[in-house]
């Protein structure tokens, strides 16, 4: 994938959140490693060579809760893991957590034993970043699982996640099956989808998972406004 400076990608991510609608993209930021933050980081450090990759083991990461609580991405092992990069001042992200995809896709995946985890890669000073903001988000879009802060950015790079929502599904044995977009459809009612079918990829992947079954559509490019990493 080609590799692009640091300041473009900012710029194309300001487009993004700042001129939303529903054919925009979000722009991939810089790999280089951001400096470690106290609140949020990452508490176990992720290989520099860590990548998440489709068919691969998933990397392993542990960050902290709104409630400084660490969670251990290893520690659900026998599980099937949802993990959506999220930015609450996203509109796309507000869109599909209020008409879209993501508005109750959640609560009834975690009723079917899936732990779905946010991950909010919001550098400090950000757009999304901030306990007290995602905190009011997730009232606001009555998330019931839990937002883990990754301010370093160092998880959402080894994952390769570039926008939000960028979502990532990880079957009981560990192994990433899908990355990509919550749907076909960046207006979140399918209006933009072609034919005018949504499809939900993250609900596809996980029923393939359930049935034992290969994941049909096991990559797509996510779409909406580009990770806030820091410098």
């Amino acid at each position: 994938m080609r590799r692009i400076t640091i300041s473009l990608a900012l710029g194309f991510t300001l487009l993004a959140c700042n001129k939303a609608s529903p054919n925009e993209t979000g722009t991939r930021t810089n790999s280089a490693q951001a400096p470690q933050s106290p609140q949020g980081a990452a508490v176990a450090p992720i290989a520099a060579d860590a990548h998440a990759a489709v068919g691969k083991p998933a990397p392993d990461f542990a960050l902290k809760d709104l409630e400084g609580k660490e969670v251990r991405l290893s520690s659900f092992k026998g599980k099937v893991v949802v993990l959506e990069w999220f930015n609450p001042g996203c509109p796309f992200v507000k869109r599909a957590h209020t008409k879209g995809s993501l508005k109750e896709t959640a609560s009834k995946q975690t009723k079917n034993g899936v732990v779905w985890l946010a991950v909010n890669s919001s550098a400090p000073g950000k757009e999304g970043s901030g306990v007290s903001t995602n905190r009011d988000a997730a009232q606001t879009f009555a998330m019931a699982h839990p937002i883990l802060v990754d301010e370093a950015g160092d998880v959402g790079k080894a994952y390769g996640a570039t926008n939000t929502p960028h979502m990532f599904v990880i079957d009981d044995k560990g192994t990433l099956v899908y990355k990509g977009a919550i749907d076909n459809s960046p207006d979140g009612e399918g209006q933009s989808a072609p034919d005018g079918k949504l499809v939900s990829y993250v609900d596809e992947a996980l029923a393939a998972v359930a049935a034992g079954k290969p994941v049909a559509t096991a990559e797509t490019k996510a779409y909406g406004c580009g990770v806030k990493y820091g410098k």
